[in-house]
């Protein structure tokens, strides 16, 4: 492929109602800088997301944006900027504080308390805020909005790979967020099952939930995303309406080379 050959453009998904995100941002960020040593990671990124808006962070491999997810969510330490939620700001408070304020996450690899039902594991998350009776019916509440209250006595170690993630995105949901951060949620997912992720990442951001996701699945993360930025060499390539970065020649470049490489 050369760089005259367009990226996929976004198209529409099954699952799918329009939104529109409103009010005042809900988490910004400002120029955000991460150095590793004498290695700058991420350079003065800055961002913006309000209630019920998608954000996708793309990028190829090694742009950066894993390390800019971990400054958000407080798993990386930002060098240089600022992170403010809720009109607070956060950069220098530990993940779970920022989770008991209402930042949740879930993880790349999929680590669940493999001897704990699909039930137990999501109780460990609402126990951050509830106890007891509280806390089940809570935890059967989130079950029942992923898809997963059929399975609530089943050994978490028994579950596929899309039950995995619906759990994983669970046990985030079970904190009772109001900033979502989804770390590859669809990929390596079949058809069907990214279709049903889609549509369920949906309805939560038109629930009122700010949503940052990274994403490898192009079609996927363009078509979701209100709002895409796209990385390289911890930099800024482009940011915008999906159809706009899709179509920057820059990001074309980045992805598929340049004719004269």
């Amino acid at each position: 492929m050369t760089a005259s050959s367009p990226l996929p453009e976004p198209t529409p998904l099954p699952g799918g109602v329009v939104h529109a995100p409103s009010g005042p941002p809900l988490l910004t960020a400002e120029h955000i800088t991460v150095r590793f040593g004498g290695v700058t990671a991420v350079k003065d990124i800055s961002l913006a997301v309000r209630p019920g808006e998608i954000l996708g962070l793309i990028g190829p491999n090694g742009a950066g944006k894993t390390t800019l997810f971990n400054a958000l969510t407080g798993f990386v330490r930002a060098s240089e900027g600022r992170v403010t939620f809720a009109g607070r700001d956060v950069t220098h408070v530990q993940p779970q504080a920022r989770a008991r304020m209402g930042m949740a996450r879930t993880f790349q690899v999929e680590r669940p308390f493999e001897d704990l039902s699909v039930l137990e594991n999501v109780l460990v998350a609402a126990f951050l805020r509830y106890r007891g009776r509280d806390a089940e019916d809570r935890a059967y509440a989130v079950l029942e909005r992923v898809g997963l209250a059929d399975r609530a006595a089943q050994p978490a170690s028994q579950l596929n790979l899309a039950r995995r993630r619906r759990l994983e995105l669970a046990k985030a949901l079970a904190l009772e967020p109001r900033m979502l951060f989804l770390d590859e949620s669809i990929a390596g997912l079949n058809p069907p099952a990214q279709q049903e992720m889609v549509a369920l990442i949906r309805t939560l951001a038109q629930s009122g939930l700010g949503i940052v996701m990274v994403e490898h699945i192009m079609h996927v993360i363009m078509s979701l995303s209100d709002h895409v930025i796209c990385m390289a060499f911890g930099e800024l390539l482009a940011e915008g309406d999906p159809h706009a970065v899709a179509a920057h020649p820059d990001v074309i470049r980045a992805y598929l080379g340049d004719d004269n490489d």
